[in-house]
C-alpha cells in the first residue's frame, strides 16, 4: 500500500494519529463551554483541533465573544486534560509495532503537533516510545495552524530530510490540506473525530489509512 523505500522521513500529528485522544479533547469542549451555558458547534471542534493552547484560547474567546483572559482558559484546558494524558490515554492500535517498524528500515520519527509538550511527553515516555523521535515540532513554533505546512516543513528541516523523502501521517482534513499543501506525500488515518469529512479526505490524501495493521504487516514482510 505504502512503499516505504520512498521516504527517509516520517512525521506524525499526535491526537487522533498516534495516540487515541479524541474523546478526551471532544469531553474538554463540552465541559468548557457548558460551564458557560453554551452548545458545541461541529466546526468548533474541528478548527480548534488546529490550534496549540494559545492560540485556541484567542479564537475561543473571540468566537464566542468571552469576557475572558486567554491565559486564564489555557490554564483550565491544561488542567483538565493533563491527568488524562499522563495516565491514561493508549496509543491508536499497531501505532506502536508501526514506529517500531520504520524505525527498524532506518527512517527518521518526527512529531508534528498542536499539543502542548508537558501534556504529551508523559504520554510518549509512559508507552515507552518518546526515545524513538527525533524531533518534537509544535505548530507554537511557527506562529502559524496546521492549515499551513510550516508545521511540517520545520519538522522535515529539523530532520535534515527533503520534502519529497517524507510522508506526514495526519488524520483531519484541514490538516491533511496543510500537509498537502506543502508537497508531502500524506496518509490520513481514519479517526471518529473526522468521520463526517471522512470523503474529502479520502479525495485529497495519497493514501487513506482505517487502522495501522496493514501497514505494519507491509512493514515486517
Amino acid at each position: 500500500m505504502i512503499d516505504f523505500g520512498n521516504f527517509e522521513c516520517a512525521i506524525f500529528d499526535l491526537d487522533g494519529t498516534l495516540i487515541d485522544s479524541t474523546g478526551v479533547w471532544d469531553r474538554v469542549d463540552t465541559e468548557f463551554l457548558g460551564k458557560r451555558g453554551i452548545l458545541v458547534p461541529d466546526d468548533y471542534i474541528q478548527n480548534i483541533k488546529l490550534h496549540n493552547f494559545e492560540t485556541g484560547a484567542r479564537y475561543t474567546v473571540e468566537r464566542f465573544l468571552l469576557n475572558e483572559k486567554p491565559e486564564d482558559i489555557v490554564r483550565e484546558w491544561f488542567d483538565m486534560a493533563i491527568e488524562e494524558y499522563a495516565h491514561h490515554i493508549q496509543l491508536k492500535p499497531y501505532a506502536k509495532e508501526l514506529l517500531q517498524g520504520l524505525k527498524k528500515r532506518g527512517i527518521k520519527l518526527a512529531i508534528a503537533t498542536s499539543a502542548d509538550r508537558s501534556l504529551y511527553e508523559p504520554c510518549l515516555k509512559r508507552h515507552n516510545i518518546y526515545d524513538w523521535f527525533d524531533n518534537f515540532t509544535q505548530t507554537s513554533e511557527t506562529g502559524r495552524g496546521k492549515e499551513f505546512a510550516d508545521v511540517y516543513e520545520l519538522a522535515a528541516k529539523r530532520c535534515n530530510t527533503d520534502v519529497s523523502k517524507c510522508i506526514v501521517f495526519e488524520d483531519i482534513l484541514a490538516a491533511v490540506k496543510g500537509a498537502k499543501s506543502g508537497g508531502f506525500y500524506t496518509a490520513a488515518v481514519a479517526d471518529e473525530a473526522s468521520e463526517k469529512d471522512r470523503e474529502q479526505i479520502i479525495g485529497l490524501c495519497d493514501v487513506f489509512l482505517h487502522d495501522y495493521s496493514h501497514i505494519v504487516h507491509d512493514l515486517i514482510l
